[in-house]
């Protein structure tokens, strides 16, 4: 046999191991991952065409929703509460079943729930270390922030926070992370390394998260019934000044600042309204809102946008579908229907 034919046929069992190993390693393709509060399940969404490829089951009523930092899980606050919202009479409401209460852990590529860890009463929001090996979760009912180690899946300390927690946010130098208090009109910074309170800032009416700029210390706060933004200081722990909100095609409620995300270029956070039905646009250097991309859906709440900034993606609660934005034009391309209650929303590479 000549020498040449030998080398391939012997290089053939090479290239085919390589192959198979180079397709076992091969990450799932990236999709836009939404929590249906109503439906106990994350629902996957393709982000190129807005098929809906996955729905799993993970427990009452998801919510708030985060990527592991290694892109293998994604992390979804869970609650065995039910549901309420400023106005409702809570006596009337079903008990509380506190067995339902934790963080699902879900397999990105099995595509399954792998474990539920404990979160404290209620969790409703939360973030994670830059380190990946904690999570801040919010506690709605109790007025604190469950510190959850990822590694052992236990609670670490809960620390007390202003009443009804919300958005928590860790500030991106991982020293100090943000909780919202929509009852105190507050947001409290808590030390990560002795998780001492360092102190309280004010905001407007009802705070629901916060989003940090690229400076790492200029924090963007939307207030729901303040109709604003509080612009904060996050190491000198500072309220700035405000940016009012508003709709160029105004609905009867009014602006409602909800959810925030940052741009991938860093210059712009977009911020949901709620039942404003809309997305308004903030430049950061400016400190000013600069459009308003109306006509999005039904209260739209969790928001992420797209790796190259084209595109933002809004779960909306009362409609029960997902929009895909274009940021250029402002139109909504696409409008996916999920049913039940979209809630948050998230990227996962």
């Amino acid at each position: 046999m000549p020498l040449g034919r030998t080398l391939v046929l012997a290089a053939a069992p090479v290239l085919l191991l390589a192959a198979v190993a180079c397709s076992r390693s091969k990450p799932a393709p990236a999709l836009l991952y939404v929590s249906d509060e109503a439906g106990g399940a994350v629902v996957g969404i393709d982000p190129a065409n807005g098929a809906i490829v996955t729905r799993i089951p993970v427990g009452k009523r998801p919510r708030g929703l985060h990527v592991s930092r290694d892109g293998k899980k994604l992390y979804v606050a869970l609650s065995g509460s039910p549901r309420g919202g400023p106005g409702v009479d809570e006596s009337k409401l079903p008990p509380a079943d506190r067995s339902a209460d934790g963080i699902g852990v879900v397999d990105l590529v099995a595509r399954k729930l792998l474990n539920t860890f404990p979160s404290g009463q209620d969790p409703e929001a939360f973030d994670l270390s830059p380190d990946g090996q904690t999570l801040y979760v919010s506690n709605e009912e109790t007025a604190e922030m469950s510190v959850l180690d990822v590694v052992s899946g236990t609670v670490r300390k809960r620390v007390p926070v202003g009443r009804e927690p919300e958005g928590v946010t860790v500030r991106p130098d991982g020293k100090v992370v943000f909780v919202t208090s929509e009852l105190d009109d507050e947001v409290t910074a808590i030390d990560t390394g002795s998780l001492a309170v360092l102190g309280q800032i004010h905001t407007g009416k009802r705070p629901r998260s916060v989003v940090f700029a690229r400076d790492g210390r200029t924090a963007f706060v939307p207030d729901e019934m303040g109709a604003r933004i509080t612009v904060i200081d996050g190491v000198a722990l500072q309220p700035l000044g405000d940016i009012d909100i508003h709709l160029d095609s105004p609905m009867p409620s009014g602006p409602r600042p909800m959810g925030g995300a940052l741009s991938p270029d860093g210059k712009t956070v977009y911020v949901s309204t709620g039942r404003g039905g809309s997305i308004a646009v903030i430049d950061v250097a400016s400190r000013k809102q600069v459009r308003s991309l109306d006509g999005v859906g039904d209260r739209p709440w969790g928001i992420a946008v797209s790796p190259d900034g084209a595109r933002l993606y809004s779960a909306n609660g009362t409609s029960g579908d997902v929009s895909f934005v274009n940021l250029a034009t402002g139109n909504v391309d696409r409008r996916v229907a999920t049913g039940g209650l979209p809630w948050g929303a998230v990227l996962a590479p």
